[in-house]
């Protein structure tokens, strides 16, 4: 042990002895040394661990875990061979139970430390009967190996590719479109893209699949579109999989860590897949965005139209909508919705949307909600609710400031970060209004994201 008498004495290298109290915000155990914070990956609430000191700060600790004294009862085996290695997961060596109560816990502790709140009403998460291979979508990178050809993500904070075949968290349908993708450019020698020498073509594999309508979709990235034998490739495709709906290429030709490139082209089939979340019909082109567990975000939606406690009478705003899914969603109980966004594909999309689906009171905007909102206000225009899905940085001060003095009845937070959602709700709070309750959703099982939705209401309405 460190044998060090002050926490500001720690070193690098040095071993300490941590009571682990709860999960951190990326699922790392987080316990106090001598009153300092220590963060510790792998470690579980209620544990006692040594652990070796990788970093010191002024306010906290980094360090890893070296042995297990008091092991957690909720501790489980990680039934996936790459486990902690490809960063897509990081709390699998929970059970599901312990791992619904630790994401209650970071939604306590983000209120608790931003938003000054010891106590809040917040409902129990809202988790999965079966939360396994619930992802209905894969982006993987290609590379080569002594073995072959691997698809994967990169390990954190590296450029090592890890291949992830049997993924467990994503749909077996779609582990296995994954799986004859690679074999079929592999048997074809396809050329893949190699970034430090900018040489090869095919960099990425994109696999969708439609839960309700059981339609396939993949799409090849290439940093050209000079692939080699490519009728014969589409070819060997459809008879790897007679299932398949749409094949698609989509070229990227710059060295960015964005996937899509600007250009797609359809090599066989529809332009797009359908699926449906709800009585909602959604048509997905290959560059589409679509909740990636759609049994959790029908769970998600309701807790959003319970929040908005809509009685057809009421004029909504959706701010920062994207596709315009929660709007369409909530059109049928209100007298009006408006969606606003930034991104014009996005705009189209939900408009698209909401013609497909005959939700004739949901008109979209393309534009940032602190300027649109404003100007709708002075002309007139007064939203009984407001819903907002921001992204993980949070609501925009203007757009906080605007919602103030617009005064909606209901505002319907919509978060997937706890700590972003706390601070912006304490701005609310102070603005006038009183937070009726949390409720945290557990979209994605094995990894520390949790979603939340808050329901605040104008004080003195």
């Amino acid at each position: 042990m460190s044998g060090r008498e002050h926490a500001e004495e720690l070193r690098t290298g040095d071993q300490i002895v941590v009571t682990i109290k709860r999960l951190g915000i990326n699922g790392e155990g987080v316990g106090y040394y001598r009153r300092k914070a220590a963060f510790i990956t792998g470690a579980l609430p209620d544990e006692v661990v040594h652990a070796k000191v990788t970093r010191v700060e002024d306010k906290f600790i980094n360090a890893e875990l070296v042995r297990i004294e008091k092991r957690s009862p909720q501790r489980v085996d990680a039934p996936c061979p790459v486990f902690g290695i490809c960063g897509g997961c990081q709390i699998q060596h929970i059970s599901y139970p312990g791992q619904l109560k630790g994401k209650e816990d970071i939604v306590r502790e983000a209120f608790s430390r931003y938003a000054g709140l010891q106590e809040f009403p917040m409902k129990p998460i809202l988790g999965m009967e079966h939360p396994w291979g619930y992802r209905n979508k894969a982006q993987l990178q290609l590379g080569m190996q002594e073995e072959g050809m691997i698809a994967g993500l990169y390990a954190a904070d590296s450029h090592k590719l890890i291949d992830i075949t049997g993924c467990p968290i994503q749909h077996p349908k779609v582990n296995e479109a994954v799986d004859k993708t690679r074999n079929v450019l592999q048997r074809l020698n396809t050329p893949v893209y190699q970034e430090k020498s900018n040489q090869g073509i095919v960099r990425t594999i994109v696999v969708r699949w439609g839960f309700q309508s059981g339609q396939l979709q993949v799409t090849l990235v290439a940093a050209n579109d000079r692939i080699p034998r490519l009728d014969q490739l589409v070819k060997e495709l459809r008879l790897a999989m007679p299932e398949l709906t749409s094949i698609a290429l989509n070229v990227n030709p710059k060295n960015t860590s964005l996937v899509f490139g600007s250009k797609t082209t359809i090599l066989w089939g529809a332009d797009s897949i359908e699926e449906a979340l709800g009585d909602l019909e959604f048509t997905l082109s290959p560059r589409a965005f679509f909740q990636l567990n759609p049994l959790q975000t029908v769970k998600l939606y309701e807790s959003v139209r319970t929040a908005a406690a809509l009685t057809g009478k009421e004029v909504v705003v959706d701010a920062y909508c994207g596709t315009g899914t929660i709007g369409l969603w909530l059109a049928p109980y209100a007298r009006e919705v408006r969606g606003i966004e930034s991104i014009p594909e996005a705009v189209e999309d939900a408009r698209a949307n909401a013609s497909r689906n005959g939700r004739d009171n949901a008109s979209f905007y393309e534009g940032h909600a602190e300027e649109l909102l404003p100007r709708w206000v002075k002309s007139g225009f007064k939203p009984d609710v407001i819903i907002a899905d921001p992204p993980r940085i949070g609501l925009d001060p203007r757009f906080i400031e605007a919602v103030l003095r617009t005064k909606p009845k209901r505002f319907v937070y919509v978060s997937c970060n706890p700590s972003t959602l706390a601070k912006d709700c304490k701005e609310l709070l102070d603005g006038g209004y009183s937070l009726e309750w949390v409720q945290p959703v557990d979209m994605f099982p094995q990894t520390s994201h949790v979603e939340c939705i808050s329901q605040l209401v104008l004080k003195n309405d």
